[in-house]
């Protein structure tokens, strides 16, 4: 269904130090988002804006390593030890819609 989320409703414990890491690439995202409206509400010049806005590709690109890295080296390597083979098909459909 067009516009339906694919949400698996699982979850994860994160440590306190991964938590903080991936909210504070966040928080900066963030704010990069709000710079680039405030141009535009400024009338900012077009090219100034695309700089601005691939920053923030790169820094979700980043955050998108950061977060499947963590994901390979916990959920993944624990649900193969724990003989749930399904996961790799998992992860290869993930990989297959970030490179899109």
């Amino acid at each position: 269904m067009e516009g339906e989320c694919c949400l698996s409703h699982k979850t994860k414990e994160r440590s306190e130090q991964e938590y903080k890491k991936l909210i504070n690439r966040l928080s900066r995202i963030e704010g990069q988002i709000r710079g680039i409206r405030g141009m535009v509400e400024k009338n900012a010049y077009c090219t100034d804006i695309l700089i601005q806005v691939s920053a923030v590709n790169a820094a979700l690109n980043a955050f998108n390593r950061e977060l499947l890295s963590n994901h390979i080296r916990t959920c993944v390597a624990e649900d193969i030890r724990a003989g749930k083979d399904d996961t790799i098909d998992e992860l290869v459909a993930t990989l297959q819609r970030l490179m899109k």
